[in-house]
């Protein structure tokens, strides 16, 4: 089963809250300031490709789950966007001596 962008942000979306998104990308980002590794937090926040595709092709799961699954798979993909986006800023933000 193939897992598009567009499948999963659809699955489910009555139930979305967009400021979680931000609060938890806000909770990462807590932790790279207080000295955590970006690579380390990416690692946490990330959920690799090939482990969703092992999810859904596991047959025993019901559809809903696996509707969960890619709902799981897009939010933590945004999330880790905002995180990195404010990574960036907070790099390219001068310094004060």
């Amino acid at each position: 089963m193939s897992l598009t962008l567009r499948e999963a942000s659809t699955a489910g979306s009555n139930d979305f809250d967009p400021s979680a998104l931000l609060r938890e990308a806000a909770m990462f980002y807590g932790l790279f300031l207080r000295g955590h590794s970006v690579e380390a937090l990416r690692e946490d926040i990330d959920v690799p490709r090939a482990l969703v595709e092992k999810w859904l092709r596991t047959r025993r799961y019901e559809p809903e789950l696996r509707d969960t699954m890619r709902r799981v798979y897009v939010y933590r993909k945004q999330v880790l966007a905002i995180f990195d986006e404010l990574v960036t800023h907070e790099k390219r933000r001068p310094r004060v001596q």
